[in-house]
């Protein structure tokens, strides 16, 4: 068994899951709008365009997410994603992207006790996110 991340969105979702594909090397797949409902009564409140589910394949995982419409929606909170690239320009790269236009910043990319380089931010969807290159360090 696996965990799958799950995220909301206000309204947003197929432009953050997209811009995520191309900064992390992932690839969408099974995008299902409102209007793809057969039933309308099965339908979400809100437009036939937002997002009932999508994924995006990430290495073997999958990051699952959806539009969640009006008072339905509140703010991402008490998590992170966590991902750990692969070296330091790589941390640089994709802090860099996804940090454009943060929401908040918590910690910009530097040297830990535990990682080479870590960083800390929520991005402009609202997604918080921890990237951590160990690198040499030991997590132990």
């Amino acid at each position: 068994m696996e965990p799958t991340i799950y995220l909301n969105f206000n309204g947003n979702c197929l432009e953050a899951m997209t811009f995520y594909a191309e900064v992390l090397g992932g690839e969408i797949s099974g995008v299902f709008r409102n209007g793809d409902t057969p039933n309308p009564a099965d339908r979400m409140p809100g437009g036939d365009d937002l997002v009932m589910n999508m994924n995006l394949r990430l290495g073997s995982a999958n990051v699952m997410a959806s539009d969640t419409p009006g008072n339905w929606y509140t703010k991402p909170q008490g998590f992170s994603v966590s991902i750990s690239p692969v070296s330091i320009p790589e941390i640089d790269r994709i802090y860099k992207a996804l940090s454009r236009d943060a929401q908040s910043v918590m910690m910009e990319p530097a040297d830990t006790f535990w990682a080479e380089r870590f960083a800390m931010f929520t991005d402009r969807f609202g997604t918080p996110w921890m990237l951590n290159f160990v690198g040499n360090r030991s997590t132990n």
